[in-house]
């Protein structure tokens, strides 16, 4: 049975107004059921009372899953100052966390700062190169500390051999009476003097009871030509371990050296190898290296800048000279056999006097090997196996040059001729 359907007589009633509708839920889209029957409109049937308008809002629908939405009722308005305030608010706060970032980032990239470098490498360098010379021949260079009843000095010199024998200049131990070794990694011994020569400038020291010695090559100082790369190692002014590097500047150059006793008995003749490499005051002694680490001579004499201090010494000015080591060779070993070492000679006393080109003889040697060849008092002797000679000093050199017993060839202007003359050359025994 419907709920719209009566049971009684028909009759005309006026069907009671439906209450409004909740605002939070709305009737189905659509034609709504009659609530009975309604009667025909007519000319004077009353208005439909009036529907209260719902706000739109969500709609119910019985047959889909219930709304669970409160309708809170119209937006309020914003109002144009509340955004200008929050606008300013965040801003402010924008800034000032901005702020603290910079600061706190500045802090931290002026104490992490770092600039761009190279990595690490391998520390293997060409042996060609000075690096690699130096790494080479540190090892056998040594300083030597001496002292004695003047006062005390420092030099250089270098190994020789495994037994402990090292090679360093005369000047440098001349009057010590207590000689100390220190090795390159920093080991000082004690050293015993074996024998020294003025002439030759040269001395020899010995150590004891050092394991690891590291001798050094010896290379060929007539090899040498003028051009040739050099490596010198020593401890100028005590400063140990140094390395300086140039060219040989030139060959054969006649020098002397020492002098000071005023007798001539101190003065040492070097036909000298000359280099631009660095050599001051404590070098001496030092090696003197080719392109192959081999020594090619023994650090020995610098020409100086003028001096202008109290203190006795000048610095290099790129004129340094260097006993070649085929010289120092032969020394040594007769140092090392015998305690000293000899000089040849020809057997004749020079007129030191002699302001003339060349080497006047004054006297000569009954018997000598000047007097067997031919050469007079009065000769002066011009050439030296073809070079040229300008003095008395030069003569001695080139004649040190060579060892007892070797062949000479002398070239003499006497009067107005000029006379060759071969001479093979005596022994004498060195100071």
């Amino acid at each position: 049975m419907s709920d719209t359907e009566t049971t009684g007589p028909a009759e005309s009633r006026t069907p009671a107004a439906a209450p409004p509708a909740p605002v939070w839920w709305s009737r189905p889209a659509g034609p709504q059921p009659a609530a009975g029957p309604q009667p025909a409109p007519g000319p004077d049937a009353a208005a439909p009372p009036a529907v209260t308008p719902t706000i739109p809002g969500p709609r119910y629908d019985p047959w889909g899953a219930p709304l669970h939405v409160a309708d809170a009722g119209r937006p309020r308005p914003v109002r144009r100052w509340t955004l200008v305030a929050g606008g300013v608010a965040i801003a402010v706060l924008a800034g000032g966390v901005g702020g603290y970032a910079g600061v706190l980032a500045e802090r931290q990239a002026s104490t992490r700062l770092e600039l761009p470098q190279a990595g690490p490498e391998s520390g293997h360098r060409e042996p060609g190169s000075v690096a690699g010379i130096a790494a080479t021949a540190l090892p056998g260079v040594v300083t030597l500390h001496v002292s004695g009843g003047s006062g005390g000095g420092t030099g250089t010199g270098f190994v020789l051999d495994h037994t402990g024998h090292i090679l360093t200049n005369n000047h440098v131990i001349a009057g010590a009476k207590r000689i100390y070794v220190t090795f390159s990694t920093g080991e000082s011994v004690s050293a015993e003097l074996i024998g020294h020569d003025t002439g030759y400038d040269l001395a020899v020291v010995k150590v004891e009871g050092v394991r690891g010695l590291k001798p050094l090559a010896l290379g060929n100082s007539g090899n040498v030509r003028v051009g040739d790369p050099v490596v010198a190692i020593g401890a100028p002014f005590d400063l140990s371990n140094t390395v300086t590097a140039g060219i040989i500047s030139a060959t054969g150059r006649p020098i002397t050296a020492g002098g000071d006793k005023g007798d001539g008995s101190d003065v040492s003749y070097v036909d000298a190898l000359q280099t631009d490499a660095p050599i001051n005051p404590g070098n001496s002694g030092g090696p003197l290296l080719d392109a192959r680490a081999r020594v090619i001579g023994i650090n020995s004499a610098i020409r100086g800048a003028e001096k202008s201090g109290s203190d006795g010494q000048s610095g290099s000015i790129g004129l340094g000279f260097a006993i070649p080591i085929n010289q120092g060779k032969r020394v040594a070993e007769e140092i090392i056999h015998t305690g000293r070492a000899t000089h040849p000679v020809i057997g004749v006393t020079l007129d030191m006097r002699y302001q003339g080109d060349g080497a006047r003889v004054e006297s000569q040697t009954e018997g000598g090997p000047a007097a067997k060849a031919g050469i007079r008092p009065g000769d002066v002797i011009t050439k030296v196996d073809g070079q040229r000679v300008h003095g008395g000093d030069e003569l001695i050199i080139k004649i040190r040059a060579h060892r007892p017993g070797d062949p000479l060839t002398l070239t003499v202007q006497r009067g107005t001729r000029e006379h060759t003359l071969e001479l093979v050359l005596g022994s004498a025994n060195g100071s």
